[in-house]
């Protein structure tokens, strides 16, 4: 086949104007350019008859006016299939950790959503085993799950266990997507989730934050097709983990200043609904499997009426909050109760009881939180009989819904714990009912099911002897 062959007419940053004088490629055509053919293009728009803009993926140090461009013919392809477990790629599929990946198939990473007659509409319960996102914001399969948190309050962490616990409760795989990450935090992960022995169902692909815009705007179609293959022809069901989502539209922002797009609201692209939707969509649920999402959300200044925050949220069925001031209590998983949320929470789905238990939990912690002022000055001997009650189940429905992990269990020395809901469910519901009013709340601290602290009490009941 005859090699289709343009040459560079201007450069402007990481945007390349292309003359194709024989045949002009199609858009999102992967180009080659540079010595050792090392620059890596793709078509964006057109200008004229025979002249394109592209975007370039890797950096273009070295390029020139007149350097000759090879169009090769198709868009940019990504391995896919378990042969891509256990590693750690680029957004063009090259392996990263080491291995050598050998003959596998490889699909182009722009895919079209499942239509709406291929998708599955049931409404059922992703279960992760933590017991304060299934019981206070339940995720719900092949949909997309909001992570909010800042740095240092257990995001990764939290990462690193819904991978494991995908691994042993669904035998499913999980993808994590970073995009824009810093090279240190992509190194800890991968270390991380090795020592954690979940690597091998698990698959990483990274655009990092020196990378070009173009690469960082890529990178979640890339993982998108890895995860959708999984689903449509393996038939299994997918976690896909994006970190940082905002840094996706981030990049799209650069990529459209560069095209030399009028920027809209706030200094946004005008494109960014239509960018975030066209990656957003594609991850459903179908007959054969799931693509769960979950993903990182970073919200500028605090600012949730920012039009990045604001589009995310319309593609959100749950929202989990991760609260600083819990975790320098030692509160981990560190999840707010009261601002976190989900739309599977509903009589309808989960069931009476769950629904009326978590409303309950909900109305405590909140009692709780604004009786906190009026014991920091007075005292908790201040309060009613009734509301000290409240202030000791809301202490004990805290640490209860605190849980070890398999992925932290080398640092705490606690053996990690996989909650079954209904066992998360009846131990609120005895906490509730004020079965265990003469516990320690260490005895809650940091278990899993309620048999837990009932033994712990025993235990101590017997030495105190």
């Amino acid at each position: 086949m005859n090699k289709n062959y343009g040459y560079i007419k201007t450069i402007r940053g990481s945007v390349i104007e292309i003359v194709f004088e024989r045949n002009i490629p199609n858009l999102n055509n992967k180009l080659i350019t540079g010595k050792d053919d090392h620059v890596i293009l793709e078509v964006s728009s057109y200008v004229d008859d025979i002249t394109v803009k592209a975007i370039a993926l890797t950096s273009t140090g070295g390029l020139s006016r007149g350097d000759s461009v090879i169009d090769t013919g198709g868009p940019l392809m990504i391995p896919v299939g378990t042969p891509i477990l256990g590693k750690m790629f680029d957004v063009f599929g090259n392996v990263l950790s080491g291995e050598d990946l050998g003959e596998v198939e490889r699909k182009s990473i722009h895919q079209k959503p499942v239509p709406f007659s291929g998708r599955s509409t049931t409404d059922k319960v992703f279960e992760t085993g933590i017991k304060a996102i299934d019981v206070i914001s339940p995720l719900a399969q092949g949909e997309k799950a909001g992570l909010f948190g800042g740095a240092g309050v257990g995001k990764t962490v939290l990462i690193t266990e819904l991978i494991n616990n995908t691994a042993l409760k669904t035998k499913g795989y999980s993808i994590f997507c970073g995009i824009g990450e810093r090279s240190r935090e992509a190194e800890e992960l991968y270390r991380e989730i090795k020592e954690a022995k979940v690597l091998k169902n698990a698959a990483l692909i990274f655009a990092q934050m020196n990378e070009p815009p173009g690469a960082r705007f890529r990178v979640g179609h890339a993982a998108l097709t890895m995860a959708e293959h999984f689903r449509d022809v393996e038939k299994r069901d997918v976690l896909l983990l994006i970190d940082n989502v905002f840094r996706f539209i981030q990049a799209g922002s650069e990529v459209s200043g560069l095209m030399g797009k009028m920027p809209s609201r706030v200094g946004y692209q005008p494109t960014l609904a239509s960018e975030l939707s066209e990656l957003q969509e594609r991850i459903s649920s179908t007959e054969s499997g799931a693509i769960t999402s979950i993903q990182a959300v970073y919200v500028p200044a605090d600012d949730f009426t920012d039009p990045s925050a604001a589009h995310t949220f319309s593609h959100l069925s749950a929202s989990v909050v991760l609260s600083r001031k819990r975790a320098s209590e030692g509160l981990y998983p560190a999840i707010d109760p009261l601002n976190s949320s989900s739309k599977m929470l509903n009589r309808s789905i989960v069931g009476d009881r769950h629904y009326n238990l978590t409303r309950e939990i909900k109305k405590t912690l909140a009692t709780y939180e604004d009786l906190k002022d009026i014991i920091a000055m007075l005292g908790i001997e201040e309060l009613s009989t009734e509301d000290r009650k409240i202030v000791d189940r809301g202490r004990k429905i805290e640490r209860f819904l605190t849980q070890p992990f398999f992925t932290t269990e080398d640092i705490t020395g606690n053996q990690g714990k996989l909650v079954q809901i209904e066992d998360a469910l009846d131990g609120c519901e005895r906490i509730l009912n004020d079965e265990f009013a003469d516990y320690h709340e260490n005895d809650l601290y940091m278990i899993g099911n309620i048999e837990e602290a009932v033994e712990r009490k025993r235990e101590r009941d017997k030495n105190a002897n």
